[in-house]
């Protein structure tokens, strides 16, 4: 009995490394740059190279502060604005020309009514009233900048 307890024992000793080795022979097998042995069902989990997402745009406008002029009384808008651009030569030429961009966007927002800037439509309604504004030629020669978006990244109503 104890005879057959002990070729038991090492017949399950045996079996056990067999499936050890093996294991460890077809793992490095696969591994060793053999990526015809990965099935096509582990084929989709492979990791796949992220796509290059282009590097943003911005132009950072110095803050405007306008008088508002309403029924009772006059309050104070302060903005700050971010210009996203859709491309480099965009950002070039309103950085070129500065003082024309900040005076169309001085128009726009001295043209607001305080109760409707004050609601995220209003807003979003500012933000494309400027854009619609910037988009505009500076030169009859040039093209208008093209800008992307108007990100408001201060907005203070006193």
């Amino acid at each position: 009995m104890l005879r057959r307890l002990l070729k038991l024992i090492i017949l399950l000793v045996v079996v056990i490394g067999a499936a050890i080795g093996g294991t460890i022979f077809f793992m490095n097998r696969n591994s060793s740059g053999n990526t015809q042995a990965v099935t096509p069902a582990l084929a989709a989990y492979a990791p796949t190279a992220a796509p290059t997402v282009p590097a943003p745009i911005f132009a950072e406008l110095d803050p405007f502060t306008v008088t508002l002029y309403g029924e009772t009384r006059n309050r104070i808008l302060y903005t700050a604005i971010t210009l996203r651009m859709g491309d480099e030569a965009s950002r070039k030429q309103v950085q070129d020309y500065m003082p024309e961009v900040r005076d169309r966007i001085l128009k726009v927002l001295s043209s607001q009514q305080l109760p409707v800037i004050q609601t995220a439509q209003g807003r979003q309604a500012l933000a494309d009233s400027v854009k619609t504004a910037l988009s505009r030629p500076f030169v009859s020669q040039l093209a208008g900048p093209h800008v992307a978006d108007v990100l408001f990244t201060a907005f203070v109503v006193q």
